[in-house]
């Protein structure tokens, strides 16, 4: 694989819990920040409902499209975890229960392993499991999709199991200029002329309000350091020759 081929994810967040506002989702950043650790680019996040068609109709489309598909959620023991069944119906394929899986449930609950925890152990048939090391049953992978739990912390245990099955491509590097004192009005033109003198790069405006000031963090994305760096250079002088004095490098 080329150095420069960009490998893709999408993120597919599962559960009314998140939609409702309930709960607040922070599964979205730590995969991001890993998989862009790896080289992996998440190109798309969706959240969907507890419901099996929309579920389906949503990762059909992401696995077809981005090279993995990371899905959060709706793993656990009750009727609404059906994240399990819908990926079996997208993948056109039964559900079993996966002996390994039983098998550490019975150590764990013993007489108390009912029917609802029994749901946990059910697996697409094809799939392997994916390991947590936190708590409860592991997850599950099949084609290029990862299916990981909703709790954070257990979430981000499972995600150690599945980085290094991932492809990963040239890593993605930042850097911030910081700019206090100027409005994003008078930093336009020159962050427009860097952005198009250099078009394969990301290049982004993140304003900041408080009681020491205002200003913007822009924040400069590339795979080639090199270009990179210049456009910092760039930037930097393109800002103080438009009279923008507060123009600094930070970190983050």
């Amino acid at each position: 694989m080329s150095e420069n081929e960009r490998v893709t994810a999408a993120v597919l967040i599962i559960g009314d819990e998140i939609l409702s506002g309930r709960t607040q989702d922070t599964n979205l950043r730590d995969i991001a920040r890993y998989l862009g650790v790896l080289g992996v680019d998440l190109a798309e996040a969706r959240t969907v409902p507890d419901v099996l068609e929309e579920i389906v109709a949503a990762l059909n489309a992401l696995r077809d499209r981005y090279d993995y598909v990371i899905t959060t959620g709706g793993i656990g023991p009750t009727h609404d975890d059906i994240t399990a069944d819908a990926v079996a119906a997208a993948f056109g394929v039964e559900l079993q229960e996966h002996p390994e899986i039983l098998e550490m449930m019975q150590r764990r609950w013993g007489d108390e392993l009912n029917a609802a925890r029994r749901r946990m152990a059910r697996v697409p048939v094809g799939g392997e499991l994916v390991k947590n090391p936190v708590q409860g049953p592991p997850g599950f992978t099949i084609g290029n999709v990862f299916v990981l739990a909703g709790v954070p912390a257990i979430m981000r245990g499972m995600l150690e199991d599945v980085g290094p099955r991932l492809r990963g491509g040239r890593p993605t590097v930042s850097r911030t200029v910081r700019v206090e004192g100027s409005g994003e009005g008078a930093i336009a033109a020159p962050l427009e002329a860097v952005a198009k003198a250099h078009p394969a790069m990301s290049l982004g405006s993140y304003p900041f309000f408080g009681p020491d000031g205002f200003g913007s963090n822009l924040v400069l994305r590339s795979r080639d350091v090199d270009e990179l760096a210049a456009a910092v250079a760039e930037l930097t002088a393109a800002l103080k020759g438009a009279g923008i004095e507060k123009v600094r490098e930070v970190e983050g």
